[in-house]
């Protein structure tokens, strides 16, 4: 079980081996680094922690630039709970703490406060003020602080390096598929069903239009997806579409409208989640309902053909 410390004050009196990073996903690669650092935790009798932040840095550093994210807080929490690590550090990313030069951070805050004896840093990773130093510098000051510094390998899957970038611009391209590949899970949306138009019923594909609980997270590109609806618990099968409704709308703004397959209750208010799967098809205009009709039998048809081929990954 991972406890979670919120201040570096409330250090375990503990000698750590410990990573640093965001963690935007917990995705694969993360998961390969933490399984990294466990195999020498064991090895040196050490107790093996994370240190991730929140908010995103460029959210504070780069107010104008404010970027879409893979999980809120209490996802990436979530995820991180399921680790095999004894701590996890998450603390509040400032101004201030942004201007610790990368040996006064692990000076002060790894070794003096957080007791950390082995930094594990990822291929890709970089800490400190500005970003301006890299593993060479961290190897040095390792050594003149008595931390063991060691970069993990990289990790990748079919030749793809795994990071949250990678992902969040796979998520923008509407390639759900490999997202879920790369991140070890479905991507997933969570919101309140709030009233529509109610078009889709009167065409026989009635849906539940998601208001989206968070304003951080990434919406997959535009496009109709198979994916699982979880309501209360229960998993059901059915179709998102995703974008501007051109067929019906001429205001251009996006919706996410899901249609539930075999399931008739009324879930305004309700909160649910939607997990993405595989995408479908880009959006299309379509001249009149009755084409709109058939072209969502066909979606329908293809998005079942893909859970009864694909039931292990569902």
């Amino acid at each position: 079980m991972v406890n979670f410390i919120h201040t570096i004050q409330e250090s375990p009196d503990s000698d750590l081996i410990l990573t640093i990073g965001f963690f935007d996903g917990v995705h694969c690669g993360h998961r390969y680094l933490v399984d990294y650092m466990q195999t020498i935790a064991r090895k040196e009798n050490l107790k093996s922690a994370i240190l991730t932040f929140w908010p995103h840095p460029r959210m504070v550093l780069q107010q104008e630039y404010q970027p879409k994210l893979l999980n809120t807080i209490e996802e990436k929490l979530e995820r991180i709970s399921q680790l095999p690590i004894d701590y996890c550090f998450q603390i509040p990313f400032t101004k201030e703490f942004s201007n610790l030069s990368a040996y006064d951070f692990m000076k002060e805050i790894l070794r003096d406060q957080l007791h950390v004896r082995h930094l594990i840093i990822g291929y890709d990773h970089r800490f400190g003020h500005n970003r301006e130093e890299g593993f060479d510098e961290y190897c040095q000051y390792g050594k003149e602080l008595g931390i063991v510094v060691t970069q993990a390998p990289v990790f990748s899957i079919e030749d793809k390096n795994i990071s949250s970038s990678l992902i969040r611009r796979l998520l923008s391209k509407g390639d759900v598929a490999q997202a879920k590949n790369f991140l070890g899970y479905p991507y997933t949306l969570t919101g309140e069903v709030v009233h529509g138009k109610r078009i889709g019923q009167s065409i026989g594909f009635p849906t539940a239009n998601l208001q989206p609980n968070s304003p951080i997270k990434i919406i997959p590109s535009d496009g109709v997806y198979a994916v699982k609806i979880v309501i209360q618990n229960n998993c059901y099968t059915g179709m998102a579409c995703i974008g501007s409704r051109p067929t019906l709308e001429k205001d251009g703004k996006t919706s996410i409208e899901i249609n539930i397959f075999d399931f008739d209750h009324s879930i305004y208010g309700e909160t649910i989640q939607i997990q993405f799967y595989e995408y479908i098809r880009p959006l299309c205009k379509f001249t009149d309902l009755q084409e709109l009709q058939k072209a969502l039998e066909l979606d329908k048809e293809q998005v079942l053909f893909y859970f009864k081929d694909n039931q292990q990954n569902a």
